[in-house]
């Protein structure tokens, strides 16, 4: 696998949505930080880009999905910009940007939608993305289907994701591994042996023979 080649996208690790005190809290992201953690430092040490990419709500409202408007209303008006607390747009540790790191704000569910996400990816050569982060059903699988559809080849490390109940994760990872996503954990993404097919990038080389090749 050429890690030149490839970037590592964390979507949403924020106290709002880790906290058990927050009306966003799901229920087994707190369960991934740690094999998150390990990810990204190993993502590191590989010179693989690390993209963190996370939501911030203005203060009245205005970019919040209608179907979580009440929701946002009632919850105290999480993810504010500069919040600090169970509510806020605050990470963990683990998920504090470094030197070299990208930080994107998404105004929806997928990390590609409205965001500069694909546009700093072809300018640094990606061709796989890693997808981490939470929520499995939501954002990390809108995530995979934009990712697949715009040429990428998908990487799901499958412990560094979270949804609220097994089953949801269970389903939702089965179904993104049929549609072409690569499933893995990060025991085996921290393996020096770890690999994954650039299958896209076949395709592009199957299909520059067919077009050179004599009538």
């Amino acid at each position: 696998m050429n890690w030149k080649t490839t970037a590592l996208v964390v979507i949403d690790m924020e106290n709002a949505f880790i906290s058990k005190e927050s009306p966003l809290c799901i229920q087994e992201a707190a369960k991934s930080v740690p094999a998150c953690g390990r990810v990204i430092r190993k993502a590191r040490e590989r010179g693989i880009p690390v993209f963190f990419v996370n939501r911030i709500y203005r203060r009245n409202g205005s970019d919040v999905e209608f179907t979580r408007y009440d929701s946002w209303l009632g919850g105290n008006r999480y993810l504010a910009p500069n919040s600090t607390g169970a509510l806020s747009i605050e990470v963990p540790a683990e998920f504090t940007p470094q030197k070299g790191d990208y930080t994107i704000i998404k105004p929806r569910f997928s990390a590609f939608f409205q965001t500069e996400l694909d546009l700093i990816l072809r300018r640094l050569g990606v061709k796989t993305v890693i997808l981490t982060g939470t929520t499995t059903p939501n954002c990390i699988r809108t995530s995979c289907y934009d990712g697949l559809s715009l040429d990428y080849n998908i990487l799901i490390i499958e412990d560094c994701c979270s949804s609220n109940t097994a089953e949801i994760q269970r389903v939702n990872i089965e179904d993104m591994a049929r549609v072409g996503a690569v499933i893995t954990d990060s025991d085996t993404f921290c393996t020096d042996v770890f690999a994954v097919a650039d299958f896209a990038g076949e395709i592009q080389r199957r299909v520059q023979q067919d077009e050179t090749a004599p009538e």
